[in-house]
């Protein structure tokens, strides 16, 4: 799909008043609670899109897409449903805690919990996971989705989209990243409704798509599905939202900025509302695309990219290309960011140099930030392999050797106060361990169950430790004074619609 010089004055236009908006907002960010946690004054728009902006990216665009055309059809939206289902309940349950405390990092939780290994594990878990998973799987799909549609160079697009995020990122921290989101959010999803409608269209309307598709527009699956039976989604996959929308310190470092607990909850609730768009903006259109245009595509990651080279008009095309573009930047800013974080604040400072000025740790994050881009641009065109999956089951599937361990050693530390540091180690320890025994020695048993398997084990671990040398005393988690905990009844009334309407759309597509 061609683009004239209109469509790249509209790209270059929006990422200029992207870029500058941020860079503004961010001219004040002098220490490191400004530069990382935006001076904890994030209002509950700002946080709800910028979470949806960093949750949102061609992982789902490409991969969610990919799975709705292939075999796994409306289904795949489980993940993002079972999303809104688990930050609505966080927002009441973990978030708090985290608030209280006035932590920087999730890793900064488990030492005032467990000890300083615990916390020194899961950084450096964290680390290389963001570094060598994330980012560059985010640019790879990226970097296939503007290919496919506009014809670019793979390696031009992945350093093309890696340096636009570092632009702010490096300069402004996390207000700059969630000011940026709050354009790139709304225009990713903006996209995805157009082509909706452009699909729907194509297809005959909403009657005729229906028909032609019965068979794909269901969100329960067989237990023995290959792709995502009901059995997983009841089962690992809440284990996965947990650490995903509770744990995760790229979506969760938004909700520790939180001016307040009331801006906090209500940014996750409005969150998981915007989810409630994907299977519609990203899922149904990979359908259309599979129903339209099946034979055109080599592999189900291609569905959306085919859908919309095909069917989006001249005039319409810089604005699709900018979109595109900022639902992989604003994905990989927030990563950058929080990779960031973790290796100044958990790493270097609290291993190294516990005594470093404030303007040093800014400069570190930004340094860091630069590092992080360089590795993540240079290893994505690597997986560019005809040998290489789906994009979003790659993803999914490599985080199980940490989601399992993680969320363990949150829950258990939560709601077992004698667990002592060596259960939070082991279970660090552990978690990856029993799943990469499953993956090699059961390599049939659906990777969810393979989850939920290994946190039980985890857990089994970590409370035959806790039974063999419990702590003689709970230990105390700190408290921000004078920080309000109440909910707000509106905000409950909010949380309760939003899960009201996951029902609903449950009910209809059974």
């Amino acid at each position: 799909m061609a683009l004239n010089w209109t469509d790249i004055a509209v790209f270059c236009g929006f990422y200029a008043i992207i870029i500058g908006v941020s860079l503004y907002k961010s001219r004040r960010e002098v220490n490191s609670e400004d530069y990382f946690l935006a001076g904890r004054g994030l209002t509950w728009w700002l946080i709800g899109i910028s979470i949806v902006a960093a949750n949102i990216s061609t992982e789902q665009f490409v991969g969610m897409a990919g799975q709705g055309a292939g075999g796994v059809g409306l289904a795949v939206s489980n993940w993002q449903l079972a999303g809104t289902v688990g930050i609505v309940l966080i927002a009441f349950t973990l978030l708090p805690k985290f608030l209280k405390a006035g932590i920087y990092t999730m890793p900064e939780f488990l030492e005032y919990r467990y000890n300083a290994a615990t916390r020194a594990l899961m950084a450096l878990i964290t680390v290389i996971i963001y570094a060598t998973v994330l980012l560059t799987a985010v640019l790879y799909s990226g970097g296939i989705t503007l290919r496919t549609i506009f014809g670019m160079n793979l390696t031009t697009a992945v350093w093309m989209i890696g340096i636009i995020a570092a632009v702010y990122t490096t300069w402004g921290g996390l207000k700059a990243v969630a000011w940026a989101d709050l354009f790139q959010g709304g225009a990713l999803l903006l996209g995805g409704v157009v082509t909706f409608f452009l699909g729907l269209k194509a297809c005959g309307g909403w009657e005729s798509f229906t028909a032609h598709n019965a068979d794909r527009l269901h969100m329960i699956l067989p237990a023995e599905h290959p792709g995502l039976p009901w059995t997983g989604v009841l089962s690992g996959m809440g284990i996965v939202i947990v650490y995903y929308c509770g744990l995760n310190q790229f979506i969760v470092q938004r909700n520790l900025a939180a001016r307040t607990l009331h801006d906090g909850q209500l940014g996750m609730i409005f969150a998981g509302a915007l989810w409630l768009l994907v299977p519609f903006a990203i899922v149904m259109p990979g359908i259309m695309a599979f129903q339209l245009y099946g034979g055109d595509m080599a592999k189900p990651d291609e569905a959306f990219p085919t859908l919309i080279k095909h069917l989006i008009p001249s005039g319409m095309r810089g604005f699709i290309f900018a979109a595109i573009a900022g639902a992989v930047i604003s994905s990989l800013a927030s990563m950058l960011n929080s990779a960031s974080t973790i290796f100044t604040m958990d790493i270097y400072q609290r291993l190294f140099a516990r005594n470093a000025s404030q303007k040093r740790l800014v400069l570190l994050g930004r340094v860091m930030t630069l590092v992080f881009v360089v590795i993540g641009c240079s290893l994505a065109p690597a997986l560019d392999d005809p040998k290489f999956g789906g994009v979003f089951q790659f993803i999914q599937q490599f985080q199980g050797y940490i989601w399992p361990g993680v969320v363990a050693v949150f829950v258990f530390g939560i709601l077992v106060p004698q667990a002592p540091g060596a259960a939070g180690v082991a279970g660090l320890v552990a978690g990856p361990v029993f799943y990469g025994l499953f993956q090699y020695g059961a390599p049939r048993l659906h990777f969810l169950l393979q989850v939920v398997l290994s946190f039980q084990l985890v857990l089994l671990v970590m409370a035959l430790i806790t039974f063999w040398k419990p702590l003689p005393e709970p230990r105390k988690l700190p408290e921000r004074e004078g920080f309000d905990l109440r909910t707000d009844p509106m905000v409950k009334w909010a949380g309760g619609l939003v899960l009201a309407a996951v029902i609903v759309f449950y009910i209809i597509f059974w």
